[in-house]
């Protein structure tokens, strides 16, 4: 059975579309608009400093450090906070090179970055839950399988050889698995209080979402959860709560939408098949509890998604 961040990550419809990179020597600064998209970027030499709209302290970067951004804030990229910095854009336009290169003489650095662009259950999912940023050093277990992601990714957008489109697509579901194994191994306070991912790092409910992830069409009764977490259902009801930020069977309820939602946006299956294999008893029972949720009964959905 695959685990709930396996069946999470697959509603989040990842796509890696890689950016500019960027070299540069000497005293520079460069000003970026916020993203708009989940970011990460990989420091391939060098000594690069961040500063962050929002984050206090300005943050030092070396050779094989992963940085991920939400895509919200404004950020700067220097070789030295002190530097005053200058309007990216401009520059980035006045040349098609993969790499802009910036500064003078001295020794060089070089960076590159990628967007993830995420469908609207998974700007949903993710965003709302990471924060700004994270910063993962050389050191850590997982930076070094991001860098070489990112390398890779590269060379496959840059590659006229067969396959190469599917392999950069790929790449970049491999590369949000990574950024979010980054995540839940870092310290425990960066993970919000509540919420889906605090849930999937709690080792005491995790049995509980397996099944409900790999079953979701089965009605499911809290004496069947709190049994397969080992915990009485009061225990298990008000620990669920804690952690997840919702009772069980909300949980459950939430997840049912999840899963319509990504089979009406990537699957021509009728919305009849759809309700059934989610446990419902009828097409309109469904549409109901589908209209609840999203504003919209399933069919404008499916139009409504697929037209954006």
């Amino acid at each position: 059975m695959r685990d709930p961040l396996t069946k999470t990550l697959e509603l989040t419809g990842a796509h890696c579309a890689l950016s500019r990179g960027l070299t540069a020597a000497g005293d520079w600064a460069l000003a970026f608009p916020a993203p708009g998209r989940l970011k990460v970027q990989v420091v391939l030499r060098g000594v690069i400093w961040l500063l962050m709209e929002g984050i206090d302290e300005p943050v030092r970067l070396e050779a094989g450090d992963v940085t991920v951004f939400t895509g919200d804030r404004r950020y700067t990229l220097a070789s030295d906070p002190a530097v005053p910095s200058v309007d990216v854009l401009p520059l980035l336009r006045a040349t098609t090179e993969t790499f802009l290169h910036v500064g003078g003489e001295g020794r060089e650095t070089a960076v590159i970055g990628g967007h993830i662009d995420l469908n609207t259950t998974g700007k949903d999912l993710l965003l709302s839950v990471l924060p700004p940023l994270i910063h993962a050093s050389a050191t850590t277990a997982e930076a070094p399988t991001a860098c070489w992601l990112m390398n890779q990714t590269l060379r496959e957008t840059r590659s006229d050889a067969p396959g190469a489109a599917f392999a950069a697509e790929h790449l970049a579901q491999l590369l949000l698995v990574q950024v979010l194994r980054i995540f839940l191994t870092r310290a425990n306070a960066e993970i919000p209080p509540t919420g889906w991912l605090r849930a999937l790092a709690d080792d005491r409910i995790a049995p509980a979402l397996r099944l409900m992830h790999g079953n979701p069409a089965r009605p499911w009764t809290l004496a069947e959860l709190a049994r397969a977490a080992a915990m009485s259902r009061t225990s298990f009801t008000l620990h669920f709560k804690e952690v997840a930020g919702v009772p069980p069977l909300t949980y459950l309820r939430a997840w049912r939408m999840r899963l319509a939602q990504h089979a009406l946006w990537r699957e021509d299956t009728p919305v009849s098949a759809i309700a059934s294999s989610l446990g419902y008893s009828s097409e309109s029972a469904f549409s109901n509890a589908f209209k609840r949720t999203t504003g919209m009964a399933p069919s404008r959905y499916r139009e409504t998604v697929r037209a954006s």
